[in-house]
C-alpha cells in the first residue's frame, strides 16, 4: 500500500501563534518537533494499516521544517522548495490514499492561524464559484489525480471545512479554536493516539479511486495588492474581474500548478509577513 502524507504546520497539536510556526520565532524549534510528532503518529497508523511505501511532503512555509532525523524511519521525506506542485509535490495516481496533517482553515474563517496560502496577501479564493482554501484545493486536486483524501488533522474549524468538502473524510481535531491565535488544546499524547488510530482505521477500509476526466475548473483569487493582480495579467489565460481579482480556467492538477506560479510572482512583489 502506497500512502502520501501532506503536512502543514498551523494545524499541528499545541501550536497557536506565528512564533510557533515561523523560522526565527521564539517557539519555532519546539513547533517543528511537534510537527514531526503529529506526522509520526500518522505514519504509525499507516504502517499498522499495512502501508509499505509512505511519502511525507513537508508543505509548510520554507518546506524545511521537519528535521529528517526526527521522522519515523518507515517514511521518506520530500523537503525544500521550489516545488512545482507545492503542498502536493510527489502525489501520484499510484498512491492509494492521501493524509493531510496539520492543516488549517481558509482565509476569513475564525480558525487557528487561518489563511489561504499567503497570509494576508490572498484575501479570498474561489474554485468554480465556491469559497476555497488550502483544504478544498488540495482535495479537488487529489481527486483529479485519482487519490482519495482519507484523513485530515487540524483544529476543529479545519475539520468542519474538510467535512463540508467531503463528509467521507475522517477528521481529527487536535485543538479547538478560541480565536485566530488561541485554542483549547487537546493533550499531546491523546492527540497523537487519536491521529494514529484514525489513520490506521481509515486506511484499513479505504477504497482506491480513479481520476475522472472533468470539465475545466475556474480558479479566482482576490489579492490584497492591485500590483500583484496587474502583474499576473501578463500570464496567458489570466483575466481580471476587478483591479485586485484575477482568474483562470484549466484542468486540475495543471490549474494547481499554475496557481503555484501566481504565488511565486506575488512573493517577488510583496514582503508581508504571513500573520501580521
Amino acid at each position: 500500500m502506497r500512502i502520501y502524507i501532506s503536512v502543514d504546520m498551523e494545524g499541528v497539536t499545541g501550536l497557536v501563534d506565528a512564533d510557533d510556526v515561523q523560522p526565527g520565532g521564539r517557539d519555532y524549534d519546539r513547533g517543528r518537533l511537534m510537527m514531526a510528532e503529529d506526522v509520526n503518529a500518522a505514519v504509525r497508523g499507516a504502517v499498522a494499516a499495512g502501508a509499505t511505501d509512505i511519502t511525507v511532503n513537508d508543505a509548510h512555509g520554507p518546506m524545511r521544517n521537519i528535521l529528517p532525523e526526527t521522522l519515523h524511519p518507515a517514511a521518506r521525506l520530500i523537503r525544500g522548495k521550489p516545488k512545482q506542485m507545492g503542498m502536493l509535490e510527489g502525489l501520484m495516481p499510484e498512491h492509494e490514499a492521501m493524509v493531510c496533517v496539520g492543516y488549517h482553515s481558509r482565509a476569513g474563517a475564525l480558525g487557528v492561524l487561518s489563511h489561504s496560502f499567503m497570509g494576508h496577501e490572498i484575501e479570498d479564493m474561489w474554485l468554480d464559484g465556491r469559497p476555497v482554501g488550502e483544504i478544498g484545493l488540495a482535495h479537488a486536486t487529489a481527486a483529479a489525480i485519482g487519490v482519495p483524501v482519507a484523513v485530515l488533522t487540524g483544529d476543529d474549524c479545519a475539520c468542519v471545512e474538510m467535512r463540508e468538502w467531503d463528509a467521507s473524510v475522517t477528521t481529527v481535531a487536535v485543538k479547538r479554536a478560541r480565536d485566530r491565535f488561541a485554542a483549547d488544546l487537546r493533550p499531546a499524547e491523546e492527540a497523537h493516539a487519536a491521529i494514529e488510530e484514525a489513520v490506521a482505521t481509515s486506511l484499513s477500509t479505504q477504497r482506491t479511486t480513479s481520476a475522472v476526466p472533468s470539465d475545466p475548473s475556474t480558479l479566482t483569487v482576490r489579492w490584497q495588492s492591485a500590483s500583484v493582480a496587474s502583474t499576473l495579467l501578463g500570464i496567458p489565460g489570466v483575466t481580471s474581474e476587478d483591479t485586485r481579482t484575477v482568474q483562470a480556467q484549466g484542468n486540475l492538477p495543471s490549474l494547481y500548478r499554475l496557481f503555484g506560479v501566481w504565488m511565486r510572482v506575488a512573493a517577488s512583489l510583496t514582503n508581508q509577513p504571513p500573520y501580521c
